[in-house]
């Protein structure tokens, strides 16, 4: 971290007041520092910096020292700009075998006249965890054909509790015979969770979370609002994968994640036309610009399709996993630079993909916009002004700033069941 240490300027803020968010895609790695000002965070520092093709494998970490050294120059830019160091830092975690669900337990208390206690609580909680934990690891066992393979808790977050069958959002003090409770569970390989602490470890940083990027993005947009009746399909598209969340009266259903994303679609450009990565990447980029012959942009656009056709069937697939709404909501909020693709859009606004999954009608789709997450502000001065793609990143500043904000809890019952649920 040399060529930081010699940017640096007269520090603006205390750097324990601020939050540093770690976005490590498998195209680039963004870093954003935020400092903190009452209930909002303000982003006084961004950096990005591209990836090789061998630094990630389907949003997991490859290299982990080609990914330090992508971090270092990200960093040095945020900071500069900041003016300080941060050391909090809050890491992105992606790829299939990432494993996100909302689990629902019922428990028949034993002596239903008294008030439920904090206690009561934790017990509850930690007996959906512990269920999630054994499906997920499950799951990753048999995807990896690796049946010892250990999985961690990264992020858990109430989604409904119910009393006799009358929902709450305070439980604490009801009495009550039958408690339900809904959590979302993200869990993910401890071989990826301890790639990630080794990055941050080289870069001298103090982990304080790991979040399931679909996650993060869904805090992005739900806020703190605890009656939020926020309904959404949130679709993260990035380098190596794609990221679905299904969010449900303000409540994380579930997140799904498939590997395929905009190198894929890079691939097969490469693939038909015969050329290197980079120049298939350009002239993915440059598609629809006016800039390329007629017949080389009908070959690129056929090429596209392919794969298009492919990632189709993959969201079709996420979303009929979602047993658990009886409709899905009819919207599709998308970020991440896979959604700059103008056929994905096209694919989803005008074909029929919809109609064999339990929409009500045609999906609405538009692009996450920076001035849309709920208590993240963008106060840099920089020319290149954060767009759809540094969504994620503003995302895991809002678990970041709620990890820290639970630290210290009072007696609210927010307060009680972020301590609770606090990984």
């Amino acid at each position: 971290m040399a060529l930081s240490k010699l940017k640096m300027k007269k520090p603006k803020v205390d750097a324990r007041d601020a939050v540093l968010a770690l976005d490590i895609g498998t195209e680039y790695v963004k870093a954003l520092i935020a400092q903190v000002e009452g209930d909002e965070l303000q982003i006084i520092g961004v950096g990005r910096k591209h990836q090789t093709l061998g630094d990630m494998h389907s949003g997991a970490i490859a290299d982990i020292d080609g990914v330090v050294k992508n971090c270092e120059v990200a960093l040095a830019d945020a900071e500069e700009q900041a003016g300080f160091q941060a050391k909090n830092v809050i890491v992105g975690i992606a790829g299939e075998l990432v494993k996100g669900t909302t689990s629902t337990i019922r428990y028949r208390r034993p002596q239903p006249d008294l008030p439920l206690s904090e206690r009561e609580m934790e017990f509850i909680i930690e007996k959906v965890q512990d269920r999630a934990r054994m499906k997920a690891q499950r799951q990753v066992a048999v995807e990896t054909s690796n049946p010892e393979v250990e999985v961690k808790l990264v992020n858990s977050a109430l989604v409904s509790i119910h009393i006799d069958g009358y929902k709450v959002s305070n439980p604490i003090g009801f009495q009550g015979k039958d408690v339900a409770v809904q959590i979302y569970t993200a869990f993910a390989p401890m071989v990826h969770i301890g790639a990630i602490e080794r990055v941050t470890n080289e870069l001298s940083l103090e982990l304080i979370a790991v979040a399931a990027e679909p996650f993060a993005v869904a805090r992005s947009v739900i806020g703190t609002d605890v009656s939020s009746n926020f309904t959404a399909i949130l679709a993260d598209i990035g380098g190596g994968t794609t990221d679905i969340a299904v969010i449900d009266d303000g409540g994380v259903e579930g997140t799904k994640m498939f590997g395929i994303g905009g190198r894929s679609f890079t691939h097969q450009i490469a693939n038909e036309l015969n050329l290197t990565y980079e120049n298939a990447e350009k002239l993915k980029v440059n598609l629809g610009k006016g800039n390329m012959k007629p017949e080389v942009e009908a070959r690129v656009d056929e090429a596209l399709k392919r794969t298009l056709d492919v990632w189709m069937s993959g969201v079709e697939l996420a979303l009929d996993e979602f047993k658990t709404v009886d409709h899905l909501p009819s919207r599709i909020l998308m970020c991440g630079g896979g959604a700059s693709l103008k056929q994905i859009t096209e694919a989803l606004t005008q074909t029929n993909w919809y109609e064999s999954l339990p929409f009500t009608k045609r999906p609405h789709v538009q692009l996450i916009q920076p001035s849309e997450v709920i208590g993240v502000v963008d106060k840099t001065d920089s020319e290149h002004k954060l767009d759809h793609t540094f969504i994620t990143a503003m995302g895991l500043l809002r678990v970041g700033y709620d990890t820290i904000s639970t630290v210290d809890t009072g007696d609210s019952i927010k307060d009680k069941l972020s301590k609770i649920l606090r990984i």
